[in-house]
């Protein structure tokens, strides 16, 4: 097979890079692609699941991938995490070839079904202890390291409670720990939260930006678009086993492999004075997708660009009244690319 190399480390909270001595180190190295997948295709007897996928994904990102049921998310995703090989393709997670290269890669990769499976009988703390042991720590780091994960996925309290009286999203929760619990470069999470309650979800999603702001790599495919929104960077969209950029099939693309397609927010913004709200807009060239009567929707790449363009406002003497992200954005993204696709 011939070799494509991609990389970057990452871990959360306490953590800090290489501070698990089960983690592994990635074989190359490249500065900005965590993940590429080349010609990659994946059957099940005769029927394609992926077919001739080209991916890249950059590292330190968190990238959402969306598609129907049976576009071979999972499918994707278990080849990443060296549990399922390709028929046929290359495949690079944190520089590593999941195929000749599956135990470092299990070791660098933090991997999350949308179902987690746990032994009944064990508690959270053994289960956990298992699972950082199977990942090469020593006991008396899983020692340290399990209390630490369960408080950071709020479990703290269930440390002793056998996993069999736990609810779906404890369950969940435990399996987000068991993905971390070895300071993986590389999270890759498949419907993480489902079965969690609003406030888990809230917590998922500071989760994940801490992990990317401290270099994670984080690829997680879910059906609630609403969650994606408020946590991704930017989209994969999958139909029927390719991956779909900017509306067009990758194959009409030429060699080139798909990126994700950044997220732009779009927030309302509101003032007392709405003309001179659109004359500040207009003077400033801020990027407005609507003029409506009584607010203004611009694109927003990040939080930090909503911040400016507020404080902006109020030094040119706006006076705002409100200024919040509009939902249902990366909704009306997905059906426009798929719509453009049919």
């Amino acid at each position: 097979m011939e070799h494509v190399a991609a990389s970057q480390p990452g871990v959360l909270g306490a953590f800090s890079p290489g501070q698990s001595p089960g983690a592994a180190q990635p074989t190359t190295a490249g500065p900005h692609e965590a993940i590429t997948v080349r010609g990659v295709s994946r059957f099940f007897g005769t029927h394609p699941a992926v077919q001739n996928l080209d991916l890249s994904v950059p590292g330190g990102t968190i990238t959402g991938l969306v598609g129907p049921n049976g576009a071979g998310k999972t499918t994707l995703l278990l080849m990443l995490a060296a549990l399922l090989a390709p028929d046929s393709g290359t495949i690079r997670v944190a520089g590593l070839d999941p195929v000749t290269q599956a135990r470092e890669v299990h070791r660098a990769v933090g991997w999350m079904p949308d179902a987690f499976g746990t032994w009944d009988s064990l508690t959270c703390t053994e289960i956990l202890t298992t699972f950082a042991s199977a990942q090469g720590m020593s006991s008396a780091e899983a020692t340290a390291q399990v209390p630490r994960m369960l408080a950071t996925v709020h479990l703290e309290d269930m440390a002793r409670t056998p996993a069999r009286v736990l609810s779906r999203g404890q369950k969940q929760r435990l399996g987000l720990a068991r993905a971390l619990v070895h300071s993986p470069q590389v999270l890759l999470l498949d419907e993480p939260a489902a079965g969690m309650d609003p406030r888990s979800r809230a917590d998922l999603r500071v989760m994940l930006r801490d992990l990317t702001s401290a270099g994670t790599t984080v690829l997680v495919s879910s059906h609630i678009l609403g969650e994606l929104e408020e946590m991704v960077d930017g989209i994969v969209v999958m139909a029927r086993g390719r991956a779909v950029t900017s509306g067009r099939p990758q194959d009409d693309q030429g060699p080139s492999p798909a990126s994700p397609v950044p997220v732009l927010r779009t927030w309302a913004l509101r003032a007392l004075d709405h003309s001179r709200l659109t004359q500040w807009a207009r003077e400033s060239g801020l990027p407005v997708t609507a003029w409506q009567e009584d607010q203004l929707r611009v694109e927003v790449p990040d939080d930090a660009e909503a911040a400016r363009i507020l404080r902006h406002a109020l030094e040119a003497g706006v006076e705002v009244v409100s200024f919040a992200p509009v939902t249902g954005t990366l909704e009306e993204t997905y059906l426009a690319m798929e719509g453009e696709r049919r």
